[in-house]
C-alpha cells in the first residue's frame, strides 16, 4: 500500500473504506457472503478440530482442569477478535490484519503478519487431514488404508471444492456450523439426560464422583493443564475468520458486531460446557488423543451407532478447518502478493473471483503434511498443532499491536474509532499479548514436542529475514510504482 493511500484510509469513513479499497488487494472480489454466511463462519470457527480431537488428550493428561484453561484462553481469544472486529469496522479488507498491518506497522509488519499466518494454517490444515484419517479409520471398512492415502484424498476434494467460488466456500461453511452446532447440542443434551438419570457410562455412573473419585479437579497437578494452553490456542484459531470474510460480505458494519458479539458465549456453552459435562461423565483416563471424546463416550453408552454417527460429524468438523485455511490464506497471501512480498502468481483469481494462486500454494504444503503422515502417522497431529500455536500465537500479537497504534492515531486525531470498541484499551491488549507470549514459553515445559516447537523459532526467525531481503526490492518497487500512478 502507498503512502497516499494509508493517509487516505486514515481520514476515510468506514463507509468511503467500504467503497474504495485502500488496500489494492481487495479489488477484485465479489461480495457474495451473507450475513448467515458470516454469522456461522464465527460459529465455525469457535468450534473445530481442536474441540472435536483435540480435547481427547487434553482431559487425558489435564483432566476437568482443562474446562479452565478454554474458559480462560476463550475470553482472550474474544479480545483479540473484538480488536480485529473495530479494524474491520474501520476498514473492512479482504486482506484483514495484513492490511492493516500494513498500514499501521509498516510493510515489514505486513510480511511478518502474512508468512506466519501462512505458517499457522498450513501447518494446521495438515493437523485436519491428519484428523480426517485418523477420524476415518474409526470404521473397520478403512482401517487397512493407510493413513497418509485417506490425508491425501481428504485434501484433493477440499482443495477442489474451494476453487469453485466464494458463495460455495460461504454455503459449505454454514451447512458444516450448523451440522457442527447441532451435534454438539444433540450431545449436551444426551449428557446431561445420562447425568439426570445416572446411565451407566463405561462402567461409570456420571456426576462429581467421576472427579473426585479419579483424583480430583487435577488430578495430575497444575502443571500438565498450564502445559496444554498452547494446545487450547490452537481450538481457538480461527475466530480471527470472521476479519478475512468481512471483505467479501456486502454489509460488514451491520454484521460484524453480531458475529463478534456472539463468539462469548458460544465459547462458554460449546467449549466449557461441554468439557466439564464430558469431565462428569467419564475419568479423564478413559479419553484418549486418537479418538474423539464424544465418540469415546457415545460408544460406551451401548448404542454403536451413536459413536459412528458423532464420528461422521467430527469429520465434518476437520473438512470445514481444512476448507477455512484454504480460504482465508488464499486472501492473505493476495493482499501480500499485490504489495510485492508474497509470489506473484498468489495474487491470480479465476473466473470466480478466487485468488487460486495462494489456495494452490497453502495445498502444496499441505502435501508435505501426507509425507509427515506417511512418516510419523503417530505423532503428526500434535507436532503441526504445536508448530501452528507459533503462527497464531504471532498472528494475534500482530492483531493486538495493530490495535494499540490503531488507538494512538485516532487519540492523535488522526482518524476516528468506530462506535464498536475493544475495552479497556491499552490494558486490555498489553495484557493479552504478555498471556500470549507467556503461553509461548509455556512450550519449553514440554520436552516431547513444545520444547522442540520453540528450537524453531530462530530457523523461522532466519528465514523472514532472508526472504525480506529477497522481496524488499520488489516491495519498494510496487510502492514506488503507486505513487507514480497517483501523482500522474
Amino acid at each position: 500500500m502507498s503512502k497516499d493511500a494509508v493517509d487516505t484510509a486514515a481520514v476515510a469513513s468506514p463507509a468511503d473504506a467500504a467503497r474504495t479499497p485502500a488496500d489494492a488487494g481487495d479489488a477484485g472480489y465479489s461480495k457474495d457472503l451473507k450475513a448467515r454466511h458470516v454469522n456461522m463462519i464465527a460459529i465455525g470457527g469457535a468450534i473445530g478440530t481442536g474441540l472435536f480431537l483435540g480435547a481427547g488428550g487434553r482431559l487425558q493428561s489435564a483432566g476437568p482442569a482443562l474446562a479452565l484453561a478454554y474458559l480462560v484462553c476463550g475470553i482472550f481469544a474474544f479480545f483479540v477478535v473484538r480488536a480485529l472486529g473495530e479494524l474491520v469496522l474501520y476498514r473492512p479488507s479482504s486482506g484483514s490484519f495484513v492490511s492493516y498491518a500494513r498500514e499501521f506497522l509498516g510493510e515489514k509488519g505486513a510480511y511478518v503478519a502474512g508468512w506466519m499466518y501462512f505458517l499457522n494454517w498450513s501447518t494446521t490444515g495438515i493437523a485436519d487431514i491428519t484428523a480426517i484419517a485418523l477420524y476415518t479409520h474409526y470404521w473397520s471398512f478403512f482401517t487397512d488404508i493407510p493413513q497418509w492415502v485417506l490425508a491425501l484424498i481428504a485434501l484433493a476434494v477440499v482443495l477442489v471444492v474451494n476453487l469453485i467460488s466464494v458463495k460455495i466456500f460461504g454455503e459449505m461453511e454454514f451447512w458444516f456450523a450448523i451440522i457442527k452446532v447441532a451435534a454438539l447440542v444433540a450431545f449436551m443434551f444426551v449428557g446431561i439426560s445420562l447425568l439426570v438419570t445416572q446411565h451407566d457410562v463405561g462402567g461409570q455412573t456420571p456426576g462429581l464422583s467421576v472427579i473426585t473419585d479419579n483424583g480430583g479437579f487435577m488430578p495430575h497437578g497444575l502443571m500438565p493443564v498450564v502445559i496444554v494452553m498452547q494446545g487450547v490456542v490452537f481450538a481457538y484459531a480461527s475466530l480471527e475468520l470472521v476479519g478475512v470474510a468481512a471483505g467479501e460480505t456486502a454489509e460488514p458494519h451491520k454484521v460484524v458486531p453480531r458475529a463478534v458479539n456472539s463468539i462469548m458465549w458460544r465459547v462458554g456453552l460449546f467449549y466449557v460446557g461441554s468439557v466439564v459435562l464430558l469431565a462428569l461423565l467419564l475419568p479423564g483416563a478413559m479419553y484418549s488423543a486418537d479418538q474423539s471424546p464424544f465418540v469415546t463416550v457415545l460408544s460406551k453408552i451401548g448404542v454403536p451407532a451413536a459413536g459412528d454417527v458423532m464420528n461422521l460429524v467430527v469429520l465434518t468438523a476437520a473438512m470445514s478447518s481444512l476448507n477455512s485455511g484454504l480460504y482465508s490464506t488464499g486472501r492473505i497471501l493476495r493482499s501480500m502478493a499485490m504489495a510485492g512480498s508474497a509470489p506473484r502468481f498468489t495474487a491470480k483469481m479465476n473466473r470466480s473471483q478466487v485468488p487460486y494462486g495462494g489456495i494452490m500454494l497453502t495445498g502444496a504444503v499441505c502435501v508435505l503434511g501426507v509425507g509427515l503422515n506417511f512418516l510419523l502417522p503417530g505423532q503428526a497431529f500434535e507436532i503441526v498443532l504445536n508448530v501452528a500455536s507459533l503462527g497464531i500465537i504471532s498472528t494475534w500479537v500482530i492483531i493486538m499491536i495493530c490495535h494499540l497504534a490503531f488507538v494512538r492515531r485516532a487519540k492523535e486525531g488522526l482518524l476516528t474509532r468506530p462506535k464498536f470498541r475493544l475495552p479497556g484499551s491499552p490494558v486490555t491488549e498489553i495484557v493479552t499479548i504478555v498471556f500470549l507470549l507467556a503461553v509461548l514459553g509455556l512450550m519449553w515445559k514440554d520436552p516431547e514436542i513444545g520444547r522442540k516447537t520453540l528450537y524453531l523459532i530462530p530457523i523461522v526467525a532466519v528465514a523472514l529475514v532472508a526472504g525480506w531481503y529477497g522481496v524488499r526490492r520488489r516491495i519498494s518497487r510496487t510502492v514506488d510504482q503507486e505513487m507514480g500512478e497517483l501523482t500522474e
